[in-house]
Parts: C-alpha cells; sequence; structure tokens
C-alpha cells in the first residue's frame, strides 16, 4: 500500500497541486473540520459509493489516524484504483480545514 505523509500532503496543496482527497470519516468527525476540497464517503460507504471516483485519477484517503482510510485504500487498489494512504490522517494534519 502506498502512503504518503500528512506534511507532504500539505506541502502539494500549498503549491498548487490539485488533489483527489478523499475523507473516510464519520459525519460528526468531518464537522469538526476537513481538508479544503477533499470529497466525504464515509468508509462504510466505500463499496457501494466508489463508482463515483475515476479509475484514471489519483487518490489520497484520509481519517483521523490512517487506519480507516488504510482499509479504504486496500479495497480501492483491489478495484483498480490509484490510491495512497495519508499516513497518520487528520491527527497529523497541520494545514488549513473548512
Amino acid at each position: 500500500m502506498k502512503e504518503i505523509s500528512a506534511k507532504e500532503v500539505q506541502e502539494k496543496l500549498e503549491n498548487g497541486e490539485e488533489l483527489n482527497i478523499v475523507d473516510v470519516r464519520e459525519d460528526d468527525e468531518v464537522a469538526q473540520g476537513i481538508i479544503p476540497g477533499a470529497k466525504h464517503i464515509r468508509l462504510g460507504e466505500i463499496p457501494e459509493r466508489h463508482t463515483e471516483l475515476d479509475k484514471n485519477k489519483q487518490y489520497y484517503m484520509v481519517c483521523r489516524s490512517g487506519a480507516r482510510s488504510g482499509r479504504a485504500t486496500e479495497f480501492l487498489n483491489e478495484q483498480g484504483y490509484d490510491v495512497t494512504n495519508m499516513a497518520g490522517g487528520m491527527l497529523a494534519w497541520e494545514g488549513d480545514v473548512e
């Protein structure tokens, strides 16, 4: 499984890169702050909603600590998506949230 640090994701965003970020946390967690521009799909909805994602794009998966997004990353990799897990999740995130 490919992983990237929260700092590396933040640097990419600060450098103007357009990233496809998917936050798999629950609604109450997302209400406390989400990375600007991230798409919210709860982990439990990934099997039904993964078709909303484009297999020609790269995605960065995010959760609170990196464990749930890791499970989502493994599932989506098996479905043929280019997915990278953000290690440490939002606990490691120091950038802006909305």
